[in-house]
């Protein structure tokens, strides 16, 4: 069968596709060759400008030209790496030959033996992973939570002054308000956004083991740590390791598994609470013509997008675990099960964004059902029993927290009515008892 998003066997790539081919020229194998080529030609370029007396004669107005290779790179390009790759069995050999031939092409002919000069295969794929990752991040990634939270930020004005009944333990508790309840959701997806942010792209970059090896062997008397330092940190704009086997640590990026775990959590938190007010009416949804809620009952408006939210971060965050966990560990100086599992860190981000665009659209098709937020609130007349008790404590009251206990616990529905029998018997000023009854479940609130 031809590939097609309905032939395809993962729902990233088939069902889901609308939803993340945003993320194809980070993560497919044409976005991985072409970071490959990437590297190779600015490591080259770097070369030509150490000061190497081979590369004395490199004319470096030829610059752009070796740039166009991966500005200008093409899915016919790749295809001929791919098919050397059969030949060679190796794919970043295949990347090696592809330039040579190119570098051929424009009269280079002198220079073709510096090209992958002294690396090992893990210096280009330990550099074009974490710099594709960074611009998934800053392309896709930062855009897609910063849209989500900018949304709540709206909701949290929307709704700033509408009082809402609380639940602790699933039980009625001090009031809220609506817009108080969404913005703890903006500070926590903030925080962990920072903290996300702070993580450095790490890449490795030092020869066949870390050490520079064969570059140190064909020129001892060049500083090659400063030379990778700068390549990595100022050409490529990662973060070079310093002390590193053939492969990256993988520590930071293990640490940037976990921040966007951590964000995915509180994102499956936030769609579990707008589910749940769903289901107490608190929210109507905002219907779409032609649309169906439920194949057998007509009058349903399910909150699919909420669901969807949640069944894809929980995908997510079970691969960015094994991220975590798995690729920080390596038999010795490496081993190769790091190959593998690094071609599918696409997968848990595209599983994400596609769960950061169901929640979007939910978020916006929420109607507040505001009758409902009152009514739950009128019949919990019991809720004010704390501020109650505790100005009482405040006027010297004995035991208030008792005579409240058994005021709350022996009338089977405390009303407005009830709550100012209980005041009027209190053994305190007038002005103390008008404060008290002016107390109701819709404003107190807090601050």
């Amino acid at each position: 069968m031809i590939l097609s998003p309905l032939t395809a066997v993962s729902p990233v790539d088939g069902r889901y596709h609308n939803a993340t081919n945003e993320l194809s020229p980070f993560f497919s194998e044409f976005a991985l060759i072409k970071y490959r080529v990437l590297v190779e030609v600015e490591y080259f370029i770097a070369l030509a400008t150490s000061g190497i007396p081979q590369l004395a004669s490199y004319d470096s107005s030829m610059n752009d030209k070796l740039r166009s290779i991966y500005l200008n790179f093409s899915l016919e390009d790749a295809q001929w790496i791919k098919d050397t790759e059969k030949v060679t069995n190796h794919d970043v050999k295949a990347v090696e030959y592809f330039l040579k031939d190119r570098f051929e092409s424009f009269g280079l002919h002198d220079y073709l033996e510096f090209i992958h000069f002294g690396l090992t295969s893990q210096d280009i794929n330990n550099t074009a992973i974490p710099y594709s990752w960074k611009e998934a991040m800053h392309n896709a990634y930062l855009p897609a939570i910063t849209e989500i939270i900018n949304e709540l930020k709206n909701l949290t004005l929307s709704w700033k002054a509408i009082p809402l009944l609380a639940r602790t333990h699933g039980q009625p508790a001090s009031p809220t308000r609506l817009g108080k309840e969404i913005q703890v959701f903006v500070e926590r997806l903030e925080v962990q956004l920072r903290a996300l942010q702070q993580i450095p792209y790490s890449a490795k970059f030092g020869g066949a083991t870390g050490n520079f090896n064969a570059h140190h062997a064909a020129y001892p008397e060049k500083d090659w740590v400063a030379f990778g330092n700068a390549f990595v940190n100022e050409q490529l704009g990662l973060s070079r390791s310093q002390t590193t086997t053939q492969i990256e640590h993988y520590d930071n990026f293990a640490a940037s598994c976990d921040a966007l775990k951590r964000i995915n959590n509180i994102l499956i938190d936030l769609c579990r609470d707008v589910w749940t007010y769903i289901s107490m009416d608190y929210f109507k949804q905002k219907i779409t013509a032609g649309q169906i809620g439920s194949s057998a009952m007509p009058h349903k408006v399910n909150p699919i997008d909420f669901e969807n939210a949640e069944g894809n971060l929980g995908i997510a965050n079970a691969i960015f675990e094994h991220l975590a966990a798995k690729l920080p560990i390596s038999r010795l100086q490496r081993d190769l099960t790091d190959s593998t599992v690094l071609r599918n860190i696409g997968v848990p981000f595209a599983h994400t964004l596609i769960a950061f665009k169901s929640t979007l659209r939910g978020l916006r098709k929420l109607i507040l059902n505001e009758p409902a937020l009152q009514k739950d609130l009128e019949n919990n007349w019991a809720v004010v029993a704390e501020a109650i008790q505790t100005i009482l404590r405040r006027e010297g009251y004995p035991k208030p927290y008792e005579a409240l206990k058994d005021l709350t616990r022996t009338n089977s529905q405390v009303t407005e009515e009830t709550i100012a029998e209980f005041v009027d018997q209190l053994n305190i000023s007038e002005e103390v008892k008008t404060a008290l009854k002016q107390i109701s479940p819709s404003n107190y609130t807090g601050v």
